[in-house]
C-alpha cells in the first residue's frame, strides 16, 4: 500500500466558509476540555502542590508589592491591599492567557501537521487553561476580603460582566499573538516586557482615583485600564463601575477579538507551511 501524501495548495488569503467552521469547532468542545486538562497535568497542576503554588506565587507578588507601596507611601490600609491583590488575580487571567496563547500554535506543530481541526481550538485552550488557573486565586481573594472586615454587598455582582469581558479580551489577545508568532517568532521573547509594561500601566500597584488628570489618558491606550478600575470599584470598593468605563472596555474586548479573529482565519491556513 502506497504512503498517503499530504499535498500543500498555494495559499491565498481569506476566511473559510464560516458557518461549517464554528459547527466543526463547537463539535470538538469535549477536546478543548480535555485538551486543556491534559496541558494543565502536564504543568503538575492536578497536585496539591501545584494547586498550590497557584495561589501562592500572585499572593506572594501582591504581598511584595504591597511592602513597596507602604515604603514609598508610608502608609497604607486593607482596602489598598485588597485592591492590589483583586487587580493583581484578574492581571495574571489577561497574563497567563498571553503566555500559553503565544506558542499554542507553534508548540501544537505536530497536531497542525498530522490532524485536521479548526486550529483556533488551540488558543481557546490556552485561555480555558488561564480560566481554570483563575478560579482558585477568586476564592482565595473572597477570604481575604472578609479577614480584612470589607463589606459585602450587592453591587460586587457587577464583577461578574467585568468578568466576562476581561475573558473576552484575553481571547482576543490570545488568538492573536498565537497567529503573529507563527510569522515573527521574536514576539515570545518581547512578551515578558509587554506583560510588564501592562503591569505598571494599568490601575494595580495603584488606583485610577490617585492618577492626576494628565495621566488619567492612559486609560485612552491601555485596554486593561478600564477593566481593572471597574473590577476594583465592584469587588473591593462594593460600587457600581463606571458605565463609560464598561462601555469602553467592551469596545477594545470586541474590537481586538474581532480583529484578531479575522486575522487568524485569513491566515490559518498557511500555518502547516509556516511551521
Amino acid at each position: 500500500m502506497s504512503t498517503p501524501l499530504q499535498v500543500y495548495e498555494p495559499f491565498r488569503a481569506g476566511l473559510p466558509p464560516l458557518r461549517t467552521y464554528w459547527k466543526s469547532l463547537w463539535s470538538r468542545r469535549t477536546f478543548i476540555s480535555e485538551y486543556s486538562r491534559s496541558e494543565l497535568r502536564e504543568q503538575h497542576f492536578d497536585s496539591a502542590f501545584g494547586q498550590l503554588w497557584l495561589i501562592l506565587n500572585p499572593l506572594l507578588l501582591s504581598a511584595v508589592y504591597f511592602l513597596l507601596i507602604v515604603i514609598i507611601r508610608g502608609s497604607s490600609d486593607s482596602t489598598r491591599y485588597a485592591h492590589l491583590t483583586a487587580t493583581l488575580f484578574l492581571f495574571y487571567l489577561v497574563s497567563n492567557s498571553l503566555t500559553g496563547g503565544v506558542k499554542s500554535i507553534t508548540a501544537g506543530q505536530r497536531l497542525i501537521l498530522n490532524t485536521a481541526f479548526p486550529r483556533i481550538m488551540l488558543p481557546i485552550s490556552a485561555v480555558v487553561i488561564a480560566v481554570i488557573k483563575f478560579l482558585p486565586t477568586l476564592a482565595v481573594f473572597l477570604v481575604i476580603r472578609t479577614v480584612l472586615g470589607l463589606a459585602f454587598s450587592w453591587q460586587m455582582l457587577w464583577a461578574i460582566p467585568v468578568l466576562l469581558i476581561a475573558m473576552l479580551l484575553s481571547l482576543g489577545l490570545a488568538i492573536t499573538i498565537s497567529c503573529v508568532n507563527v510569522y515573527f517568532r521574536d514576539i515570545t521573547n518581547f512578551l515578558p516586557y509587554m506583560t510588564r509594561t501592562l503591569l505598571y500601566l494599568s490601575p494595580i500597584l495603584y488606583e485610577a482615583s490617585d492618577l492626576t488628570p494628565k495621566l488619567r489618558t492612559l486609560e485612552l491606550f491601555n485596554p486593561l485600564f478600564p477593566i481593572l478600575d471597574s473590577w476594583s470599584r465592584a469587588l473591593v470598593h462594593g460600587q457600581v463601575p463606571h458605565i463609560s468605563h464598561l462601555l469602553i472596555a467592551l469596545g477594545w474586548a470586541f474590537g481586538i477579538f474581532f480583529i484578531g479573529t479575522y486575522f487568524f482565519l485569513s491566515r490559518e491556513r498557511e500555518f502547516a507551511v509556516r511551521l
